[in-house]
């Protein structure tokens, strides 16, 4: 990836994951309007489209308040599946130190620092607002780092707060939920369904069919909108990195070493999209063009550093 300028880097990716987050309501809508279409297309085009418009509230009230639920309950679930703990100034001052400076040269709000008792190099931001914006750092990375390379990784985690990354990562999250959701539940149906054998429900099981697969489709292609947003963000926050350090080689050379160490263990997939770094394990999806990465390679991300 070649070097363009730190400014023009920073309006592609926020262009791109612009669009990438329209795509996700838009895909919502596609759903709806494709499961209408197949199912009522006999009717006519008016009954289609009327049907369309009459369950655009009904999906938006289903959709806000799953938003709600999961919006709010995010934090305690990131902290739960990592086993992060509130890191005191007492433990750490240097820390605490590092993050108050480089806060201070932006004019940010500190942000609570936590830390997960592992051994392995891995650090993440999380948080939706001032009150909830935390930094997470594992032992390792705090043990093994120094100190210019620690202060490149917390930068790089301060940039993803700065440039409201979580909160666009947990909203593509959120939305793939739904449509995982949606794909299980209408698989439930199509199997019950299946297993009945009276004349009246088969209707009823074709339309439950047409819904399950729209809903794979939908669902296939949320993924892909979601790690290409990840991706685009990671780039965005090294050159973040940079600007706030002034210091390309440390961040580099920070990547170079959390590069096959960063193996952080936690209870769910979509919190390993926050972390610095999620390699994928070896396998088919990895040899896909990186489709199916939350993270570009880390190789990729060290020679985008080294032409700064």
């Amino acid at each position: 990836m070649s070097y363009i300028g730190l400014d023009e880097q920073i309006r592609r990716n926020n262009r791109k994951s612009v669009l990438l987050l329209l795509s996700f309501p838009l895909l919502i809508l596609l759903g709806v309007y494709a499961f209408y279409y197949l199912t009522f297309q006999e009717e006519g085009m008016d009954v289609v489209n009327l049907s369309f418009l009459k369950s655009i509230p009904v999906v938006a009230i289903l959709v806000g308040v799953w938003f709600l639920i999961a919006f709010t309950s995010h934090t305690a679930m990131i902290k739960a599946s990592t086993g992060a703990r509130s890191l005191t100034r007492k433990e750490n001052k240097e820390i605490y130190n590092l993050t108050e400076n480089l806060c201070m040269s932006i004019g940010m709000r500190t942000p609570k620092i936590f830390i997960i008792d592992s051994p392995v190099l891995n650090a993440y931001a999380s948080g939706i607002n001032d009150k909830t914006y935390a930094v997470t750092l594992t032992r390792g990375i705090i043990d093994k780092l120094e100190e210019k390379e620690l202060e490149g990784v917390i930068a790089h985690e301060l940039t993803h707060i700065r440039n409201r990354d979580v909160r666009l990562l947990i909203i593509s999250i959120i939305f793939v939920g739904i449509f995982a959701f949606a794909v299980n539940a209408l698989y439930r149906l199509v199997f019950y369904s299946g297993r009945r054998r009276n004349k009246n429900d088969k209707v009823d099981g074709r339309i439950f069919i047409v819904a399950l697969l729209i809903a794979v489709v939908a669902y296939f292609l949320s993924i892909l909108f979601k790690f290409a947003l990840s991706r685009k963000r990671e780039y965005l926050a090294d050159a973040g990195a940079v600007e706030m350090t002034k210091n390309p080689e440390a961040m580099a050379n920070a990547l170079r070493k959390i590069s096959g160490n960063s193996n952080l263990e936690s209870r769910s997939d979509d919190v390993k999209q926050l972390f610095i770094d999620n390699s994928p394990k070896k396998g088919f999806f990895s040899t896909m063009g990186g489709l199916f990465s939350t993270h570009p390679p880390i190789e990729k991300r060290i020679q985008f550093l080294d032409q700064m």
